[in-house]
């Protein structure tokens, strides 16, 4: 028999599951046109972004797409030649800063070159995002709120650890790293986690283009004695929070997007392995 509290739990996990869904899965704005990189289908351009890179060498733009093929005889490479479209984005404007960052692009499957993180999004290329529900030995989870200085979600609370996968990094070394760098914490901490699971795919419309991101997640329990503490200046406050608080969170859009679908995934499973 399932105890009240958990069949509670389960209810606050389909409901916010059920309404999260058309939050994160929008068609892509108004007027974009596929981006084809290499004669793969890569991402969604928007209009604006368009307008800015139509009379640059290797960009040819027809009704139905925008492609992009590297040109020898220019000696641009694939590589160089998206560094320069996301110079072309950053001066005219569509970039939320520049971050230096590099990501992987990706076309049907397929990883194509890199490019500057901030230009991902006017391009509506596919980033991959993971993320770690950290649980203490008490059943409580540990959170993290956002700094008010974060460009996406500032002050929102989030899971522990998340933050895209950098270029040619590995998925496991990228958790290992964004766990040290927003929760101070090392590989032993981590011994127990479970695998990397892809949740979903986000298709989100954002004011500078397109969110298109496979969302993974890690749970672990938390050694006795630990206590995360943010390395990178990116989180304002780590506390712990019982399965209450964190149902009444959810209930009232506390968290991000990413997070909550995170959060509702690992709730699920602890429901169902109650029920069992």
């Amino acid at each position: 028999m399932i105890s009240r509290p958990i069949s509670n739990l389960l209810d606050v996990v389909v409901s916010r599951q059920e309404s999260l869904a058309p939050r994160i899965q929008h068609l892509p704005p108004a007027g974009s046109r596929p981006l084809v990189v290499a004669g793969r289908v890569a991402g969604w351009i928007t209009p604006r972004a368009t307008a800015c890179v139509r009379d640059m060498p290797g960009v040819r733009i027809t009704d139905e797409a925008v492609y992009v093929v590297a040109v020898p005889r220019q000696r641009l490479t694939l590589d160089s030649l998206m560094a320069r479209i996301a110079g072309v984005l950053n001066e005219n404007g569509c970039l939320r800063g520049w971050r230096d960052e590099l990501l992987d692009v990706y076309g049907e499957g397929r990883r194509l070159c890199v490019l500057e993180r901030a230009a991902m999004r006017p391009l509506g290329l596919l980033t991959k995002a993971v993320h770690l529900n950290a649980w203490a030995p008490d059943g409580s989870m540990w959170i993290a709120r956002r700094s008010l200085t974060k460009a996406t979600d500032p002050g929102k609370w989030d899971t522990l650890v998340g933050g895209l996968v950098g270029a040619s990094e590995a998925l496991d070394a990228s958790l290992v790293r964004e766990s040290f760098e927003e929760a101070g914490l090392q590989p032993a901490d981590l011994s127990e986690r479970t695998p990397l699971r892809v949740i979903l795919r986000m298709h989100r419309r954002l004011p500078e283009g397109y969110q298109v991101e496979d969302v993974l997640v890690s749970d672990c329990v938390l050694p006795e004695g630990v206590a995360p503490v943010n390395q990178d200046g990116e989180v304002s406050e780590i506390r712990l929070a019982r399965l209450d608080e964190v149902a009444e969170m959810l209930q009232a859009d506390a968290f991000t997007h990413e997070a909550e679908a995170c959060i509702l995934d690992s709730l699920m499973l602890r429901c169902r392995a109650a029920q069992g």
